[in-house]
């Protein structure tokens, strides 16, 4: 190192410089790699800070998730339920202990119940209209776990990002960037199923259809007869029985060596009123696209034939729409492209997700 050069660590929106130039020989000698300590701390101007919203979703039904992963708890604010919804703990607890960390061995090994509680918005057991408050009680917080975070970021994580951009962060399990974080969104999708199934009878189904590189065939699984039992037969929620013990194995393979691997979840909507998506940036596909990427890890999001559709000639793809007892049929069932310029047409729709 020249005794005329300039260390310089940078900060989000500013930057620091210590120049060794003033150091003597002696000083940069004993200068090390693993003695330089750089900090992402940033001083701001006023005008420049930078304010931590991005913790809601929705317009008419808008959800807003709050708390940390080794925070006292976490949970959603649901405001725009209709009133007079039936609604109680229960129907929010059948999804949550779905979801619960340390339910099998290929789990994070995390114990919680997450028990939810209604605290607002909802009386005699029926939604009044009001804004619906659920919290979920951290019980297995171990944030001494996490203390070499305070010295280091962990890679793949947000560590480092959250400190460059809001110049602090949660040290304990990385605080809102941790999946923790997606129990509100449970709690708040099983009103929304709940609401949908009574208004038009739409039924939405996700199952894991890839795992690493068992890839579950297509037309193994049907989607007009899949049910949630044949889902919840297995620890690893696929419905197909021979390719789950395969997906099972090749998590095994890893995560004795404290690896993981990544998958794909595919989710499927039946009887979704016609008419749903506003062009041109509420685009059904685009809201849902935003919301599922929103999903910690997630890495691709795609409809129907997807990027596979970069295959075909569009005639291959094309669906033609015949009006049949006051009701739209899909001629073409193979490729369950259910949008015609992103609004919804009535027929099932798939999408799947990738972590």
């Amino acid at each position: 190192m020249a005794s005329s050069s300039t260390l310089t660590s940078k900060s989000f929106l500013g930057s620091s410089r210590i120049d060794t130039a003033s150091l003597s020989s002696d000083h940069l000698r004993k200068l090390s790699i693993s003695s330089v300590q750089i900090s992402f701390r940033s001083r701001l101007p006023k005008k420049l800070q930078i304010n931590a919203a991005g913790s809601t979703f929705g317009n008419n039904f808008r959800v807003t998730t709050f708390g940390e992963s080794h925070g006292g708890g976490v949970g959603c604010i649901i405001d725009g339920c209709p009133p007079r919804i039936p609604l109680s703990e229960s129907d929010m607890q059948f999804d949550l202990d779905r979801r619960r960390p340390g339910q099998s061995r290929i789990t994070t090994p995390r114990k919680e119940t997450d028990t939810c509680k209604i605290s607002s918005g909802v009386s005699e057991g029926q939604t009044t209209g009001t804004p619906i408050h659920v919290f979920v009680p951290n019980t297995d917080q171990r944030g001494f776990d996490y203390n070499e975070m305070s010295v280091a970021y962990r890679p793949s994580h947000a560590d480092a990002t959250y400190d460059m951009k809001y110049g602090v962060r949660s040290v304990q399990g990385g605080g809102r960037s941790s999946a923790r974080e997606t129990i509100g969104r449970v709690a708040a999708g099983a009103v929304a199923k709940k609401i949908l199934k009574l208004y038009a009878g739409t039924e939405v189904l996700a199952y894991v259809s890839q795992v690493h590189k068992v890839v579950l065939p297509e037309g193994v699984v049907d989607h007009d007869s899949l049910s949630l039992d044949q889902i919840e037969s297995n620890i690893v929620r696929c419905p197909d029985p021979e390719y789950a013990e395969k997906m099972i194995a090749a998590i095994d393979a890893v995560r004795v060596k404290g690896d993981s691997v990544g998958g794909v979840v595919t989710c499927i909507v039946r009887n979704a009123p016609r008419g749903l998506g506003s062009p041109v940036f509420d685009k059904l596909e685009a809201e849902l696209a935003k919301a599922a990427m929103s999903l910690p890890a997630t890495k691709g999001f795609e409809f129907g034939s997807g990027f596979a559709g970069t295959f075909l000639k569009s005639e291959q793809e094309q669906i033609d729409l015949v009006e049949y007892r006051e009701e739209y049929q899909m001629v073409n069932y193979k490729l369950e492209n259910s949008f015609q310029a992103n609004i919804y047409n009535r027929k099932e729709a798939t999408y799947s997700n990738s972590r």
